[in-house]
């Protein structure tokens, strides 16, 4: 139960490193595209995307930590969890790009 509050923690953190408009070097294939491909993302956007993110993450580990021994509990909220994350890379990929 501690790891899983220590990782939330760390999420909540990243998630206000993306507010303040930093850490761009920590979204992964961001940090290693050209120049080129960098000016194609709207990267305020990409930021506000990926902290949302960071706050899902760190509910979601609260969440699991909370549930126990209770498998179908734990196991509606991974299937929750792995929608909303297929969405926000739906986003990323769209609503995240420069027109």
């Amino acid at each position: 139960m501690i790891v899983s509050l220590v990782l939330a923690l760390l999420c909540i953190v990243l998630a206000a490193i993306f507010l303040m408009g930093k850490g761009d070097n920590l979204i992964a294939g961001y940090n290693t595209a050209s120049e080129e491909e960098r000016h194609k993302v709207n990267i305020k956007r990409l930021r506000l995307l990926i902290a949302i993110m960071m706050v899902i993450t760190a509910a979601f580990c609260v969440c699991l930590s909370s549930f126990g021994k209770d498998m179908d509990s734990a196991f509606g909220a991974t299937v929750i969890f792995s929608i909303i994350t297929i969405v926000f890379l739906i986003l990323a990929n769209t609503w995240a790009k420069k027109k």
